[in-house]
């Protein structure tokens, strides 16, 4: 069969979505590159705005001051391990809520349906929540971070639509015929053909715990149980704090000096703790990346 030939206006036509599509790529790609290169530059070449596209005059001396820190290795050993937790205890109930709401046989599921939906615009608010996890002695734990944020309605409607388009009636007909029960529909033939949308929610989930701060501020006072948001948070506080203060009234020439390097070096401190922070969701995104275009049930009933 021979090839179309490409007309004048579609070989334009492409042109214009090679050049949109990678002007987007770079206008996404760059703040993350910039990041990452302006950690290795002298931070004095970044404040005057030397560092564009390459390093300049190579350093590590800011990941030094970082890592010297032993409170950000206490916080990447809590915020992996809750995240690590975070991610099990929410499929444990997403995928088996989606699964069950999925289902046309389910008597009442738009009265259920509606109780979730309804969370999703209207909740207690902040003082409830810090009064009820108080209540429940969750204080000062790590459930305090794990347990409130346990279950996402939007994610749950997302692996609902994912169940209901890719499941049929008939596959679970057919199922019960052979004698297999709910649970060993869900397990042994649900479980196994969702990789995809498991490995999506998955992703949403520790993504959004990896970057969680706020609940340490509010439930959290041991120093042992920060995660690293927060503990990143803290440090670039702390620095910005150190930058306004004022060298007016200073005689001594040397402190002047000090305070000015100070301020220069948590400058480069802040592009290396954003990189640090980022590096293991980077590290893990390619390996989930997949499932998000695998296909999922092609020819698991036949027409």
């Amino acid at each position: 069969m021979a090839m179309q030939r490409q007309t004048m206006s579609d070989k334009t036509f492409d042109i214009i979505n090679l050049v949109l599509l990678l002007a987007i790529t770079l206008v996404v790609l760059y703040p993350l590159y910039f990041t990452v290169i302006a950690s290795f530059s002298d931070p004095y070449a970044v404040v005057r705005g030397e560092v564009l596209l390459f390093i300049k005059d190579f350093t590590i001396e800011p990941y030094k001051n970082v890592f010297v820190n032993d409170e950000i290795w206490i916080g990447y050993f809590n915020s992996i391990v809750n995240t690590a937790v975070s991610v099990i205890y929410n499929l444990a109930l997403t995928i088996p809520a989606a699964f069950v709401l999925s289902r046309k046989t389910l008597k009442g599921r738009n009265i259920f349906m509606g109780f979730f939906v309804f969370t999703m615009y209207f909740g207690g608010g902040m003082i409830p929540g810090y009064l009820l996890v108080k209540n429940l002695g969750l204080m000062n734990t790590r459930w305090a971070l794990i347990i409130p944020a346990g279950f996402s309605v939007y994610n749950m409607i997302i692996a609902r639509t994912f169940f209901q388009s890719t499941f049929s009636e008939e596959l679970f007909e057919a199922a019960k015929i052979d004698g297999c029960s709910v649970f060993g529909i869900f397990f042994k033939i649900v479980l196994p053909l969702s990789g995809a949308i498991v490995a999506v929610i998955a992703l949403y989930v520790a993504v959004g715990h990896w970057n969680s701060w706020f609940g340490a501020l509010l439930y959290i006072t041991k120093k042992e149980l920060y995660p690293l948001q927060y503990i990143l948070r803290s440090i670039l506080i702390q620095n910005q704090e150190m930058n306004v203060i004022s060298t007016e009234g200073m005689q001594n020439a040397e402190m002047i000096q000090y305070f000015m390097r100070r301020r220069y070096m948590a400058e480069g401190m802040k592009y290396s703790l954003i990189f640090i922070s980022s590096l293991p969701m980077l590290i893990a995104y390619p390996f989930v990346q997949k499932y998000f275009v695998k296909g999922v049930m092609i020819g698991a009933i036949k027409g």
